[in-house]
């Protein structure tokens, strides 16, 4: 079965966590957790996407100001902001690839931080302006770099269980519609 293998039970295994110890995490994991983004594909392999790790407890307070579903970074206490370089996104000459990218850079955090046995939880940016904008104004982000979103990072408090989330009825096989 599947999920005997190590990755894809990370996979299954994998939950957005909104209750945290408070605990810090070390400078190298959270490095090591960018990495894991940086390791995810891009198009064109422009390698557009940043990152931001905050780990200062005034500026995780001051991002629960301007980020309404973000609360949770008071007790995760750190947090990584994805962004792309739009400048540079697909050679600079189209720029709609940048999402699909950067998603794909946050889902490697994601999956990587719970591979460690940290929590994780995506919280959305793009494409709500305020968020951007207040997320330029606090760390200087250009106005060539889109932010994607910000991911909660901490120590998980609890124990929440991840749900099973196959659907058989949203599975077509050679075409819309057709189950088998």
């Amino acid at each position: 079965m599947a999920q005997k293998n190590p990755t894809l039970e990370t996979i299954f295994t994998r939950r957005s966590v909104r209750r945290y110890t408070g605990e810090k995490i070390c400078r190298e994991d959270l490095e090591l957790l960018v990495r894991a983004g940086m390791a995810a594909p891009t198009s064109k392999d422009t390698r557009h996407f940043f990152f931001i790790v905050i780990d200062d407890d005034k500026a995780i307070e001051k991002m629960t100001e301007g980020l309404p579903y973000a609360k949770m970074l008071i007790t995760a206490k750190h947090a990584i902001v994805v962004c792309s370089d739009l400048s540079i996104a697909y050679g600079g000459a189209e720029i709609g690839y940048w999402i699909q990218d950067s998603a794909a850079a946050a889902e490697n955090v994601l999956v990587a931080a719970h591979a460690m046995g940290l929590g994780a939880c995506w919280t959305g940016v793009h494409p709500r302006p305020e968020r951007v904008e207040f997320l330029r104004k606090e760390f200087s982000i250009p106005e060539n770099v889109m932010p994607l979103c910000v991911i909660a990072l901490g120590r998980p408090a609890g124990e929440d269980k991840p749900r099973d989330k196959f659907d058989p009825s949203h599975l077509f096989w050679n075409g819309w519609g057709k189950i088998i």
